[in-house]
């Protein structure tokens, strides 16, 4: 099976950076306007005559050459006041994943606001109960625990079972996979920018191309079409990044840091 799935952060309106989701250092590279989170959207439909289909729809099978997904991750309170009204306007519907540590915090989102995203007929998932900076290096019962509690938390506030989950900050592994599935997990989305999708256990695995701020709206268009450039750029990037990450480290994180500050 394969997949095109974009991952989105905040859309935020009167470049209110700080109102909305997490705050700091390289969280306003993923905020985009409004106003181009629209373009974004019309880019999209320009290319794709079919709308965004949703995780349990995919799992059961598609006839269509290559469906795309819309996420949403961190929880941030635009999902509810920005997003999915414009979304609604399209007839469109999207993955909300919510960081349950957070919820009801300044900027993020409320049960209230969570329960009126389901209703309007959107996912909900978990983004880890606390958004460790680095998931793949927490323990097998950290991971468990980040996985288990969040979900119990959006479970209760949904009243039935949240079983889809994305990995905050792209610090995937298989272990994390495997504490997804173990935690009831059915989708998990990663940020690995690829449309193969493989399974984790039980656990059906989706990888994701990061949108970022000031990035052309053709670009999304590109992503989720069927035959693309953009993807193996995307790519390329990621695997160059990873091997940053992987050998570099916290010495990575803290260069990252200083970078965003400079900017």
């Amino acid at each position: 099976m394969r997949v095109a799935c974009l991952l989105y952060h905040d859309v935020i309106a009167n470049n209110e950076l700080g109102s909305s989701g997490f705050t700091g250092p390289g969280t306003s590279k993923y905020k985009l306007s409004s106003r181009d989170f629209e373009a974004h959207l019309a880019s999209i439909a320009a290319v794709r005559r079919d709308p965004p289909t949703l995780a349990h729809i995919f799992e059961s099978g598609s006839d269509v050459a290559l469906p795309f997904f819309l996420t949403f991750d961190d929880g941030g309170k635009s999902a509810a006041t920005v997003v999915a009204p414009i979304l609604a306007s399209m007839g469109w519907r999207g993955h909300f994943f919510i960081t349950a540590g957070q919820i009801g915090n300044d900027g993020f989102l409320n049960a209230e606001q969570i329960r009126s995203l389901r209703k309007e007929g959107h996912v909900i998932g978990s983004h880890s109960f606390s958004h460790p900076m680095r998931m793949s290096h927490c323990s097998e019962e950290e991971l468990i625990e980040e996985w288990t509690s969040s979900i119990h938390i959006l479970s209760n506030i949904l009243n039935e079972q949240v079983d889809t989950a994305s990995v905050p900050g792209g610090y995937y592994s298989k272990r994390v996979g495997e504490a997804a599935a173990t935690a009831g997990i059915r989708v998990l989305f990663n940020s690995e920018p690829t449309t193969a999708v493989h399974n984790v256990l039980s656990c059906m695995v989706v990888g994701r191309y990061n949108i970022s701020r000031g990035m052309r709206a053709s670009v999304s268009a590109d992503l989720v079409s069927v035959h693309s450039r953009e993807r193996s750029k995307h790519w390329l990037f990621w695997n160059f990044k990873k091997l940053a990450k992987t050998f570099a480290g916290r010495p990575y994180l803290a260069a990252r840091q200083w970078l965003l500050r400079e900017r």
